[in-house]
């Protein structure tokens, strides 16, 4: 039996299809004995495993792991798994080992790191675990060797989504527990119609992960996943898991005329000026299919930041993006950067001026404020800080409270980021998310909703943002939803 393991990743108001582990199961599926465990699902995973271990066996404990809160919670599994099962191999795949191969194969109850794609590697692992094959030549697999060294195979070329199986939504314990209620409908669902990004934005972790290449799904293989996610759960809204959803303007048209007969409302990811050259008759297809909000990496107001960034975008088109999009009635959420290593301060500021323009363009555009923080990079990490950061070695350093606030940007202590900057940011962020709270929470009281702005609203109309306390105790007693931390 293998068994594969999605570690607690968030909380459970949060939880969505884990479609990083069903791609690894979709291609096992008919080939292998093997069950999903879900810790977002199961508050007791360990024992779970434990059940499945007693009936059926174990050949394998394969985890996805994400930095942060799920890269914590696989500790304790692999652990315990470890200490009662010390001969089976245990394997973890994600964005975790894929970004720090070394750190995770450190740890005493890791033997084997998956990089990048996981489907074709895993099946490759199976084979030299059965001894059919060597380790040596398996792309994208880390290992520790017979001496205990670290081997580091060439990297995996990714592949399209078509072609691999669809996700085996069936072989979760409980599909339906999936489907939950977001501002998009009642019965909300999650998908990939993609893999990677194309770009090399030098802030990004993806680009490490998928060395700047992307491979789309066709529209009509979309169609059908939602289609039978529609037909078997009665999903009425989606949620688009692309790095870069809108890649081209002609596979853009194809989307949306696969999708609009579904009748779906949804979210996804795109660049500001991959978008902003698409037609009006595009964008209006994009509408009609349903298309209610769309996130795009704004990053900054600077271009000259941009630049350093390798964005390759300008701030004049964030701008003209803003206005142009309210026309089609899609909300536009922006995502900022803060934090230019070279000089934080005038970064803040020039940050927040340009937020504020934005808002004058486009009061309804949403705005999600970041902490620059800087992940392992091919080309070099944005701001050159490579010798001013030290990342950690072990999984258990990356759990420590001052490693997890890094990667959740809560408190990332970063040596080029003064506390009175740190703390202008984010009482910037607590101002601006009271003033026009997130059409994303659907829980907020409308009552709610009067308060925080009528609170906030004479802070941004003056520009003041220092010492946001009646803010702090009012977000504490109503509970807003913030998008950038909806996965803790």
């Amino acid at each position: 039996m293998i068994i594969l393991v999605n570690a607690r990743a968030t909380k459970p108001k949060n939880r969505r299809f884990p479609l990083a582990i069903l791609s690894i199961a979709a291609v096992l599926e008919g080939k292998e004995e093997y069950a999903v465990v879900d810790g977002n699902l199961d508050n007791h995973p360990e024992r779970t495993i434990d059940q499945i271990v007693t009936e059926s066996g174990v050949e394998v404990l394969a985890l996805t792991v994400m930095p942060g809160p799920q890269m914590a919670a696989s500790i304790p599994i692999c652990r315990d798994f470890r200490r009662k099962h010390p001969k089976v191999p245990i394997v973890w795949g994600g964005y975790f080992p894929s970004l720090y191969a070394d750190a995770a194969l450190n740890a005493p109850y890791v033997d084997f790191a998956i990089r990048g794609p996981g489907e074709d590697t895993f099946q490759e692992l199976l084979s030299a675990l059965r001894g059919s094959r060597r380790f040596v030549g398996i792309a994208g697999l880390s290992y520790k060797d017979d001496f205990g060294l670290h081997v580091h195979n060439g990297e995996r070329h990714m592949r399209s989504p078509n072609d691999f199986p669809w996700p085996p939504f069936h072989r979760l314990p409980s599909p339906e527990r999936y489907i939950l209620p977001t501002f998009l409908g009642r019965r909300t669902a999650v998908h990939h119609a993609s893999m990677g990004c194309p770009f090399r934005c030098k802030f990004c972790g993806v680009v490490p992960v998928h060395d700047g290449r992307q491979k789309l799904e066709a529209p009509e293989r979309t169609a059908s996943i939602l289609a039978h996610l529609k037909h078997e759960y009665s999903i009425d809204a989606v949620q688009f898991y692309d790095n870069n959803f809108f890649l081209n303007e002609s596979h853009a048209r194809a989307q949306a005329k696969a999708l609009e007969p579904l009748g779906l409302r949804w979210w996804a990811e795109g660049r500001v000026d991959a978008v902003l050259r698409y037609s009006d008759d595009t964008l209006h297809a994009i509408r009609r299919a349903g298309a209610k909000m769309i996130f795009f990496g704004a990053e900054s107001g600077s271009d000259r930041v941009l630049k350093a960034m390798d964005k390759r975008i300008t701030s004049a088109q964030t701008l003209q993006l803003a206005g142009r999009i309210r026309q089609f009635d899609i909300v536009p959420e922006f995502s900022f950067v803060f934090g230019n290593p070279d000089d934080p301060e005038s970064d803040t500021r020039d940050n927040i001026q340009f937020i504020r323009r934005i808002k004058r363009l486009n009061p309804d555009a949403e705005i999600i404020v970041q902490h620059y923080v800087p992940t392992p990079h091919p080309d070099g990490m944005y701001g050159n800080v490579e010798g001013k950061i030290t990342f950690p070695r072990t999984p258990e350093e990356w759990a420590s409270e001052r490693w997890y606030n890094f990667t959740i940007r809560h408190d990332p202590r970063l040596p080029w980021l003064p506390r009175r900057v740190k703390n202008r940011i984010d009482n910037f962020e607590l101002v601006i998310s009271s003033r026009w709270p997130t059409v994303q929470d659907i829980y907020l009281p409308r009552w709610g909703r009067a308060a925080l702005k009528a609170l906030s609203s004479w802070r941004y109309l003056l520009g003041f943002y220092d010492w946001p306390l009646e803010l702090e105790w009012a977000q504490r007693v109503i509970s807003l939803r913030k998008p950038r931390l909806e996965s803790l």
